[in-house]
């Protein structure tokens, strides 16, 4: 029986996320998918293409980060910036 309760726990990929860190991941998954959505409003090539490689590269440049409260403050900053970027999109419609 021991045999079968080893097998199942060897079958679990070694960086299981807990709970709390896997409710942070899908905050900062919806911040990087809203961000890309308002990108794709810029009405400029040029712009749009920046701005997406800018994110891209903010997201992956800080994908390794593990302490709660750095993460939480980069999600705060993200969302700042995102509400900005909205504003100006706002902006430039009207």
């Amino acid at each position: 029986m021991m045999l079968l309760e080893e097998m199942a726990t060897s079958r679990l990929p070694p960086a299981t996320l807990t709970l709390k860190q896997f409710m942070r991941r899908q905050q900062v998954l919806l911040l990087y998918r809203r961000i890309l959505q308002a990108i794709r409003e810029v009405p400029n090539d040029s712009d749009r293409k920046y701005l997406k490689d800018w994110a891209r590269e903010e997201f992956k440049r800080n994908k390794s980060a593990t302490k709660e409260d750095t993460i939480r403050m980069m999600i705060t900053q993200g969302n700042m910036q995102l509400k900005e970027l909205e504003k100006n999109l706002a902006l430039a419609k009207s």
